[in-house]
């Protein structure tokens, strides 16, 4: 895909396509994507509000891409601070140097761009980009990736009519500044004022609980078809609930593996979460339906209008949506409901999806655990006289450079690889503590969850089985029954309030890997750490060195060249090779079109 503004810049647009394909990444093909993140004015809850756009648009546009490509993405930092954009789910092989956090990249200024290059090497799925820093993720600045077969690879189900992305996430009309701020000052964010589907506030079903005036999402569809519906939680710290009235939602996916394929008709989609599911319309239409999203686990009176509702509007329907929605899960007599759905989400062992698997199952139940790590969060604390919080009792502290870029200038002093392995028996601090995670290692992690909220767990670089959940403290005797069959390979996981899940990860993606809750209440407090992962026979095989572009910061900042970033003058920030090729290719063109 390719995203142009000016005429000049479709034409570099058009000669990086051309040339970089065939001569900077030889053999696989190249995409360019343009996105440029400014701010804009609009009212998704009848509330003007400045919002985080890309290309002028909220949300922003579909990255797609196929399996192997080599993606260039010029981001154009068009805010008035410091931006970064992650790719969570995008396993950067060797390749931490694009990850987009602030332990891998140093921030693009404000009036900079930065040119992302990597490969989507061996990947399949559904996924969402955002800006990592500053909480900006609450006021947008996201959008979906997709990743597609190759064509020679099939998908275990028949091509769908067609396919549709829906971003779901609780919104705040506070700007993430403003939400910033409240946390510095040690105070919860409380109830938000809504769920955005897709940017835009909820139909009014309820003219009580609905004002009138409110732009709304309508998916159309048209009778007989069936679609494969993408679903991302791209929302601040609310567990969502997703249905559509009268259809049932068969998953088919989730963040990069294709799963036993189960009907459901509700789903509990948790904070940074992506599933793909096949719909079918074969409602009469009579009237259109309900797609509805709506908090879990509060006070559903309370928070019955954070609720968000969009229009599923076949192209033969006869009239609105009316009536009450969908009912939400009831639990009241099921407190695992939620924890036995998660659960029941399985891989398909014989399904292929980046390569043909006609071995089956990788058999990762066999493979001996040469680490564990048990990580346990607490509610939010004081430490150091401002509210924080922590794992293992560390709230890390954010990196002034990226880890790898100290480590290849021989820098000291920049982090320590001492995070604790267990919880430790002392107060909680602050520090800057990364895993010294062991290369070629098959790691156990137990992530424990003693907050009042559900937390999401994310681990960048890498995907890793989920091979077991459970209410109440671990234990090893849990092992016994962990899933070492079928156990979802993903890279965002769950953990409920008072509750414990187990995953499995091998270690063979070198370099520095960030490991966080997706809850950015308590990102932002510091609930995070790395995990730093060096070959000790490295020979240059098995890391990427820094791109060309590399930009510097911290107490490298003295080493950056200045960026020309005036009106009208920008730096794409390619690699010197490709540009001088790129250069090269529009002198050819000048002469031959002479």
């Amino acid at each position: 895909m390719v995203f142009c503004r000016f005429s000049s810049i479709a034409l570099l647009s058009f000669l990086h396509i051309a040339l970089l394909s065939a001569l900077c990444f030889a053999g696989d093909p190249y995409v360019y994507s343009e996105l440029h993140f400014s701010y804009i004015t609009v009212s998704p809850l009848r509330v003007p509000q400045r919002v985080i756009a890309i290309n002028g648009k909220f949300p922003g546009p579909l990255i797609n891409v196929t399996t192997n490509n080599n993606l260039l993405v010029n981001v154009w930092n068009e805010l008035d601070e410091d931006l970064l954009i992650t790719w969570p789910g995008v396993q950067m092989r060797r390749n931490s140097w694009q990850d987009g956090v602030l332990g891998t990249n140093c921030p693009i200024p404000s009036k900079w761009n930065w040119t992302y290059q990597f490969q989507v090497k061996d990947q399949i799925g559904s996924y969402f980009y955002f800006p990592s820093l500053g909480f900006q993720r609450a006021s947008g600045g996201f959008g979906p990736f997709v990743i597609n077969n190759r064509n020679d690879i099939p998908i275990p189900f028949a091509q769908p009519d067609g396919d549709i992305v829906i971003l779901i996430g609780d919104w705040f009309t506070q700007t993430h500044t403003a939400l910033r701020t409240t946390l510095d000052g040690g105070k919860n964010l409380g109830m938000p004022d809504g769920v955005l589907i897709n940017g835009k506030g909820p139909y009014r079903y309820n003219t009580s609980l609905v004002p009138e005036g409110i732009e709304y999402e309508t998916i159309n569809v048209d009778p007989g078809k069936i679609y494969r519906i993408r679903v991302h939680n791209v929302g601040t710290s609310t567990s969502l609930n997703f249905r559509i009235q009268n259809h049932n939602l068969r998953l088919v996916e989730t963040e990069g593996f294709y799963t036993i394929q189960s009907n459901y008709t509700q789903f509990d989609i948790h904070v940074g979460q992506s599933y793909s599911f096949l719909v079918s319309m074969d409602q009469n239409a009579s009237t259109d339906y309900y797609i509805v999203a709506s908090a879990r686990f509060v006070n559903e009176s309370l928070w019955e209008r954070v609720t968000g509702v969009a229009v599923l509007h076949y192209s033969n329907s006869k009239g609105p949506a009316f009536g009450p929605l969908p009912d939400p899960p009831n639990d009241f007599y099921d407190k695992e409901a939620s924890m036995n759905q998660a659960r029941s989400v399985r891989q398909n062992t014989s399904a292929s999806g980046a390569r043909p698997n006609p071995q089956g199952s990788f058999r990762y139940g066999s493979i001996n655990i040469t680490d564990t790590y048990m990580l346990k969060v607490l509610p939010p604390t004081l430490i150091n006289g401002h509210v924080r919080a922590a794992i293992n009792g560390i709230s890390f502290v954010k990196p002034e450079i990226p880890f790898r870029l100290a480590d290849q200038r021989k820098l000291r002093g920049v982090y320590k690889l001492d995070f604790p392995s267990k919880p430790l028996n002392r107060p909680p601090v602050m520090d800057r503590s990364l895993i010294n995670a062991t290369y070629g290692g098959f790691t156990e992690i137990i992530l424990h969850n003693n907050d009042t909220t559900i937390q999401s767990f994310h681990m960048d670089g890498y995907s890793f089985f989920v091979v077991g959940m459970g209410y109440g403290e671990w234990s090893e005797n849990y092992r016994g029954t962990y899933n070492k069959w079928d156990g979802i390979s993903r890279c965002t996981i769950q953990v409920f309030p008072e509750a414990w899940t187990a995953i499995l990860v091998s270690l063979d993606n070198t370099g520095a890997w960030n490991l966080r809750t997706e809850n950015l209440d308590r990102w932002y407090l510091g609930q995070e750490t790395y995990l730093r992962i060096v070959n000790p026979e490295e020979n240059g095989d098995t890391e990427m060195a820094p791109p060309d572009n590399v930009l510097y910061c911290g107490p490298l900042e003295s080493l950056q060249t200045p960026q020309p970033h005036s009106s009208g003058v920008h730096s794409f920030g390619v690699n010197l090779k490709c540009y001088m090729m790129m250069m090269l290719a529009l002198f050819t063109a000048i002469f031959i079109s002479s």
